[in-house]
Protein backbone atom coordinates (compact mmCIF):
# COMPACT_ATOMS: atom_id res chain seq x y z
CA UNK A 1 0.00 0.00 0.00
CA UNK A 2 2.78 2.46 1.08
CA UNK A 3 4.69 2.00 -2.47
CA UNK A 4 2.11 2.95 -4.39
CA UNK A 5 1.18 6.10 -1.87
CA UNK A 6 5.07 7.00 -2.12
CA UNK A 7 4.95 7.28 -5.69
CA UNK A 8 1.92 8.70 -6.00
CA UNK A 9 3.05 11.32 -3.16
CA UNK A 10 6.75 12.13 -4.51
CA UNK A 11 5.58 12.82 -8.51
CA UNK A 12 3.03 15.53 -6.76
CA UNK A 13 6.15 16.88 -5.12
CA UNK A 14 8.19 16.48 -8.02
CA UNK A 15 5.56 18.77 -9.80
CA UNK A 16 5.38 21.25 -6.99
CA UNK A 17 9.16 21.75 -6.96
CA UNK A 18 9.02 20.91 -3.46
CA UNK A 19 12.21 19.03 -2.38
CA UNK A 20 12.26 16.71 0.37
CA UNK A 21 14.19 13.63 1.95
CA UNK A 22 13.69 10.10 1.59
CA UNK A 23 14.51 7.90 4.82
CA UNK A 24 14.74 4.21 3.92
CA UNK A 25 14.81 1.69 7.00
CA UNK A 26 17.85 -0.46 5.19
CA UNK A 27 18.43 -3.04 8.08
CA UNK A 28 16.76 -4.01 11.19
CA UNK A 29 17.89 -5.84 13.96
CA UNK A 30 16.10 -7.35 16.99
CA UNK A 31 12.82 -5.52 18.20
CA UNK A 32 12.24 -2.43 15.78
CA UNK A 33 9.59 -0.40 15.13
CA UNK A 34 9.05 -1.24 10.94
CA UNK A 35 10.74 -3.52 8.65
CA UNK A 36 13.59 -2.85 6.35
CA UNK A 37 12.74 -1.77 3.13
CA UNK A 38 9.79 1.26 4.94
CA UNK A 39 9.99 4.84 3.90
CA UNK A 40 8.89 8.01 4.90
CA UNK A 41 9.14 11.19 3.28
CA UNK A 42 10.64 14.47 5.07
CA UNK A 43 9.52 18.18 3.84
CA UNK A 44 9.91 20.89 5.42
CA UNK A 45 6.72 21.04 7.09
CA UNK A 46 5.70 17.90 6.54
CA UNK A 47 5.64 13.91 6.80
CA UNK A 48 4.96 11.37 4.71
CA UNK A 49 3.79 8.07 6.06
CA UNK A 50 6.15 6.30 9.09
CA UNK A 51 9.29 4.33 9.75
CA UNK A 52 7.09 3.29 13.08
CA UNK A 53 6.49 7.35 15.23
CA UNK A 54 8.08 7.08 18.13
CA UNK A 55 11.89 8.74 19.01
CA UNK A 56 13.37 7.01 16.39
CA UNK A 57 11.16 8.76 13.70
CA UNK A 58 10.85 12.12 15.64
CA UNK A 59 15.41 12.49 15.32
CA UNK A 60 15.08 10.90 11.89
CA UNK A 61 12.49 13.50 10.96
CA UNK A 62 14.89 16.33 12.56
CA UNK A 63 18.01 15.42 10.70
CA UNK A 64 15.74 14.92 7.21
CA UNK A 65 14.47 18.60 8.21
CA UNK A 66 18.23 20.35 9.01
CA UNK A 67 19.37 18.27 5.35
CA UNK A 68 16.97 20.25 3.71
CA UNK A 69 17.51 23.53 5.59
CA UNK A 70 21.48 23.19 4.81
CA UNK A 71 20.95 22.05 1.21
CA UNK A 72 22.88 19.21 1.94
CA UNK A 73 22.69 16.89 -1.64
CA UNK A 74 25.00 13.89 -0.47
CA UNK A 75 23.29 10.18 0.79
CA UNK A 76 23.53 9.80 4.41
CA UNK A 77 23.44 6.26 6.52
CA UNK A 78 23.16 6.53 10.03
CA UNK A 79 22.89 3.59 12.95
CA UNK A 80 20.68 4.03 15.68
CA UNK A 81 20.74 1.69 18.56
CA UNK A 82 17.04 2.10 19.70
CA UNK A 83 18.02 1.46 23.78
CA UNK A 84 21.43 2.88 24.69
CA UNK A 85 20.81 6.25 21.92
CA UNK A 86 17.38 6.49 21.75
CA UNK A 87 15.88 5.15 24.96
CA UNK A 88 13.43 3.05 23.07
CA UNK A 89 11.83 -0.07 24.83
CA UNK A 90 12.30 -2.29 21.79
CA UNK A 91 15.87 -2.19 22.09
CA UNK A 92 16.60 -2.91 18.56
CA UNK A 93 18.99 -1.33 16.02
CA UNK A 94 17.71 -0.03 13.18
CA UNK A 95 20.13 1.76 10.23
CA UNK A 96 18.56 4.48 8.33
CA UNK A 97 19.34 6.23 5.01
CA UNK A 98 18.43 9.72 4.32
CA UNK A 99 18.24 10.87 0.78
CA UNK A 100 17.55 13.93 -0.82
CA UNK A 101 15.18 14.43 -3.65
CA UNK A 102 14.73 17.56 -5.71
CA UNK A 103 15.96 20.97 -5.19
CA UNK A 104 14.43 23.76 -3.69
CA UNK A 105 13.24 25.69 -6.18
CA UNK A 106 12.72 30.30 -6.59
CA UNK A 107 9.41 31.34 -7.79
CA UNK A 108 10.04 33.76 -10.95
CA UNK A 109 7.48 35.70 -11.93
CA UNK A 110 7.87 37.29 -15.53
CA UNK A 111 5.45 39.48 -17.12
CA UNK A 112 5.16 39.89 -21.03
CA UNK A 113 5.96 37.51 -23.23
CA UNK A 114 7.59 39.06 -26.50
CA UNK A 115 10.85 38.00 -28.11
CA UNK A 116 13.38 38.45 -24.80
CA UNK A 117 10.68 36.54 -22.29
CA UNK A 118 10.83 33.66 -24.83
CA UNK A 119 14.52 33.39 -25.00
CA UNK A 120 14.83 34.04 -21.07
CA UNK A 121 12.39 31.33 -20.13
CA UNK A 122 14.50 28.64 -22.83
CA UNK A 123 17.30 29.62 -20.28
CA UNK A 124 15.63 30.09 -17.07
CA UNK A 125 13.99 26.22 -17.27
CA UNK A 126 17.25 25.04 -16.62
CA UNK A 127 17.87 27.01 -13.25
CA UNK A 128 15.88 26.26 -9.77
CA UNK A 129 13.33 28.32 -10.87
CA UNK A 130 9.48 27.39 -11.05
CA UNK A 131 7.78 30.48 -12.99
CA UNK A 132 4.37 32.11 -14.19
CA UNK A 133 4.36 33.31 -17.04
CA UNK A 134 1.79 36.58 -17.36
CA UNK A 135 0.19 37.87 -20.55
CA UNK A 136 -2.22 39.33 -21.39
CA UNK A 137 -2.89 37.49 -24.85
CA UNK A 138 -3.47 33.92 -25.43
CA UNK A 139 -1.97 33.68 -28.82
CA UNK A 140 1.47 35.36 -28.09
CA UNK A 141 2.97 32.44 -26.12
CA UNK A 142 4.72 29.50 -27.54
CA UNK A 143 2.77 26.34 -28.22
CA UNK A 144 5.11 24.19 -25.73
CA UNK A 145 5.90 25.34 -22.82
CA UNK A 146 9.95 24.75 -21.40
CA UNK A 147 9.52 21.94 -18.08
CA UNK A 148 8.58 24.42 -14.84
CA UNK A 149 6.75 27.07 -16.90
CA UNK A 150 3.18 28.07 -16.07
CA UNK A 151 1.14 30.60 -18.66
CA UNK A 152 -1.45 32.85 -16.87
CA UNK A 153 -3.44 34.39 -19.61
CA UNK A 154 -5.45 37.46 -17.91
CA UNK A 155 -6.59 40.50 -19.11
CA UNK A 156 -5.22 42.36 -15.46
CA UNK A 157 -1.65 41.37 -15.16
CA UNK A 158 -1.74 44.20 -12.06
CA UNK A 159 -4.60 42.58 -10.56
CA UNK A 160 -2.61 38.98 -10.30
CA UNK A 161 0.59 41.23 -8.21
CA UNK A 162 -1.19 40.72 -5.00
CA UNK A 163 -2.00 36.92 -5.31
CA UNK A 164 1.64 35.87 -5.92
CA UNK A 165 3.94 33.64 -3.76
CA UNK A 166 5.77 36.08 -0.97
CA UNK A 167 9.32 36.47 -1.14
CA UNK A 168 9.41 35.97 -5.60
CA UNK A 169 11.91 37.04 -8.30
CA UNK A 170 9.50 39.38 -10.83
CA UNK A 171 10.78 40.50 -14.10
CA UNK A 172 8.80 42.97 -15.86
CA UNK A 173 9.10 42.83 -19.49
CA UNK A 174 5.75 44.27 -21.24
CA UNK A 175 5.11 46.22 -24.69
CA UNK A 176 3.47 48.60 -22.68
CA UNK A 177 5.29 51.31 -20.63
CA UNK A 178 1.96 52.43 -18.60
CA UNK A 179 1.40 48.55 -17.98
CA UNK A 180 5.11 48.42 -16.60
CA UNK A 181 4.75 51.45 -14.41
CA UNK A 182 0.99 50.25 -12.70
CA UNK A 183 3.15 46.65 -12.39
CA UNK A 184 6.13 48.43 -11.27
CA UNK A 185 3.78 50.27 -8.24
CA UNK A 186 2.09 47.10 -7.72
CA UNK A 187 5.60 44.83 -6.94
CA UNK A 188 6.74 47.71 -4.83
CA UNK A 189 3.51 48.01 -2.45
CA UNK A 190 3.82 44.01 -1.69
CA UNK A 191 7.53 45.02 -0.16
CA UNK A 192 8.50 41.30 -0.16
CA UNK A 193 10.26 40.72 -3.56
CA UNK A 194 13.45 39.28 -3.13
CA UNK A 195 14.07 40.43 -6.87
CA UNK A 196 12.24 42.97 -8.78
CA UNK A 197 14.11 43.76 -12.55
CA UNK A 198 12.30 45.60 -15.07
CA UNK A 199 13.76 45.41 -18.94
CA UNK A 200 14.33 49.46 -20.40
CA UNK A 201 16.54 52.00 -20.94
CA UNK A 202 18.30 54.37 -18.61
CA UNK A 203 16.10 56.95 -20.04
CA UNK A 204 12.58 55.21 -18.92
CA UNK A 205 14.59 54.02 -15.73
CA UNK A 206 14.60 57.93 -15.21
CA UNK A 207 10.96 58.80 -16.31
CA UNK A 208 9.83 55.95 -13.67
CA UNK A 209 11.90 57.23 -10.89
CA UNK A 210 10.33 60.75 -11.12
CA UNK A 211 6.61 59.19 -11.57
CA UNK A 212 6.94 56.98 -8.65
CA UNK A 213 8.65 59.94 -6.31
CA UNK A 214 6.10 62.12 -7.47
CA UNK A 215 3.49 59.40 -5.93
CA UNK A 216 4.75 59.16 -2.64
CA UNK A 217 7.41 56.63 -2.73
CA UNK A 218 10.49 56.64 -0.75
CA UNK A 219 13.74 56.68 -2.36
CA UNK A 220 15.03 53.75 -0.80
CA UNK A 221 11.02 51.79 -2.04
CA UNK A 222 11.83 53.06 -5.64
CA UNK A 223 15.44 51.44 -5.41
CA UNK A 224 14.09 48.20 -5.13
CA UNK A 225 13.48 48.36 -8.79
CA UNK A 226 16.80 46.76 -11.02
CA UNK A 227 15.96 48.64 -14.29
CA UNK A 228 18.42 48.22 -16.59
CA UNK A 229 18.72 44.37 -16.34
CA UNK A 230 21.29 42.15 -16.85
CA UNK A 231 25.19 42.13 -16.42
CA UNK A 232 26.82 44.86 -18.25
CA UNK A 233 29.92 42.28 -19.34
CA UNK A 234 27.05 40.59 -22.06
CA UNK A 235 26.03 43.21 -24.41
CA UNK A 236 23.90 43.30 -27.46
CA UNK A 237 20.81 43.94 -28.71
CA UNK A 238 19.78 40.31 -30.21
CA UNK A 239 16.96 39.03 -27.81
CA UNK A 240 19.06 36.27 -26.97
CA UNK A 241 22.09 38.31 -26.15
CA UNK A 242 19.97 39.99 -23.45
CA UNK A 243 18.16 36.91 -22.22
CA UNK A 244 21.51 35.56 -21.30
CA UNK A 245 22.77 39.31 -19.32
CA UNK A 246 19.66 39.19 -17.73
CA UNK A 247 20.13 35.02 -16.72
CA UNK A 248 22.88 36.13 -15.52
CA UNK A 249 21.85 38.50 -13.00
CA UNK A 250 19.50 36.24 -11.82
CA UNK A 251 22.45 33.67 -11.20
CA UNK A 252 24.41 36.59 -9.44
CA UNK A 253 21.65 37.46 -7.23
CA UNK A 254 20.50 33.80 -5.95
CA UNK A 255 24.46 33.30 -5.64
CA UNK A 256 24.59 36.06 -3.25
CA UNK A 257 26.72 38.14 -5.64
CA UNK A 258 26.28 41.87 -5.65
CA UNK A 259 24.56 43.40 -8.49
CA UNK A 260 26.30 45.88 -10.49
CA UNK A 261 25.08 50.07 -9.72
CA UNK A 262 24.55 51.00 -13.20
CA UNK A 263 21.19 52.82 -13.02
CA UNK A 264 20.46 55.98 -10.85
CA UNK A 265 19.94 55.12 -7.31
CA UNK A 266 18.66 58.49 -6.38
CA UNK A 267 15.77 60.04 -7.80
CA UNK A 268 16.40 64.02 -6.29
CA UNK A 269 19.49 64.27 -8.39
CA UNK A 270 19.08 62.68 -11.90
CA UNK A 271 21.28 63.98 -14.78
CA UNK A 272 20.67 63.58 -17.83
CA UNK A 273 22.01 59.42 -19.06
CA UNK A 274 22.76 58.00 -22.17
CA UNK A 275 19.79 55.83 -23.42
CA UNK A 276 20.05 51.80 -23.90
CA UNK A 277 18.92 49.75 -26.68
CA UNK A 278 17.62 47.60 -23.76
CA UNK A 279 13.57 47.29 -24.60
CA UNK A 280 11.39 45.02 -24.89
CA UNK A 281 9.05 44.82 -28.01
CA UNK A 282 6.22 42.15 -29.52
CA UNK A 283 5.23 41.60 -33.11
Amino acid sequence: MFKDNWIHELAQLETNSEPCVMVTVLEDRGSVPRDAGTKMLVTRDRIIATIGGGHLEHVASQMAREMLSTGERALKVERFNLGARLGQCCGGMATLSFEPIGTAQKHLVVFGAGHVAKALLHIVSTLPFRVTWIDEREDVFPEELPHGITKLVTDDPVAEVKDLPANSYYLVMTHNHQLDFELAKAIIDRNDSVYFGMIGSLSKRKKFDMRLAQRGYSEAQINTMICPIGISMVDGKHPAEIAVSVAGELIAHYQGIPLEQKRPTAHSSLVPLSDSPQEEKIA
